[in-house]
């Protein structure tokens, strides 16, 4: 689990890729404290386990639904990706919780300045988008971001300078493809409405049009 607050900016040595999946080598420093074989860390939002470090680097393995389901797939040497390890008990929560699980691929439509800020525009997977929501957070590369505006075509983020700076937003451009990861809340609450739907018996609905089965399952009465 971790928080979507980013340690460090690595680079990409290697993609070694095989039948099986394949093996991800990247440069780094400061997510290197601590770090033991077997350790999760996430490489642009993807929780990945660290199989070698040394005194400037880790690798991690990929599994093939890694390799095909994010944009580490087409990893080339060179490339800057955000790192963060597995959240530590009893530290802040400064950003929300993120599992390293993405949801999908997206791909940025738009990038303005904003005053001192940056206001980014995303596309909006078909697999997230009833997940989305303005004031929700999101996890862009693993960077937790607030959505601004959510519309049925894209959704919009603002960017300060800091994380700007910081994180490999630095480079991002119209066509730029990122890793997206839908607050896990949301996700149940999707889960739960779909189940609610799937019930032959609906029952009596509630004012908000939820019935009283989805409102138990949800855990409101």
């Amino acid at each position: 689990m971790f928080t979507g607050l980013i340690e460090e900016v690595g680079t990409v040595r290697r993609l070694e890729r095989d039948a099986g999946g394949g093996r991800l080598t990247v440069q780094a420093r400061e997510v290197l404290g601590g770090t033991r074989l077997g350790d999760s860390i996430a490489v642009n939002g993807a929780c990945l386990t660290v199989v070698d470090v040394t005194g400037d680097g880790f690798t991690v393995d990929c599994m093939p639904e890694t390799l095909q389901r994010t944009t580490l797939g087409t990893a080339s040497p060179g490339v800057r990706v955000n790192l963060e390890r597995s959240l530590a008990f009893g530290g802040r929560l400064g950003g929300h919780l993120v599992l390293g699980h993405v949801d999908a691929v997206g791909e940025v439509l738009s990038v303005k300045q904003a005053g001192v800020a940056w206001e980014m525009r995303f596309s909006l997977p078909n697999e997230i988008s009833a997940c989305v929501a303005a004031k929700g957070s999101i996890a862009i590369d693993g960077i937790s971001l607030t959505v601004m505006r959510v519309d049925d075509k894209g959704f919009e983020v603002g960017v300060i300078p800091h994380t700007l700076a910081e994180t490999s937003l630095k480079d991002a451009k119209r066509g730029t493809r990122v890793n997206l990861e839908a607050d896990v809340l949301a996700r149940y609450v999707q889960r739960a409405l779909q189940a609610q739907d799937a019930t032959p018996d609906r029952g009596a609905e509630s004012p908000g049009g939820l019935t009283e089965e989805a409102l138990r399952r949800l855990g409101f009465v």
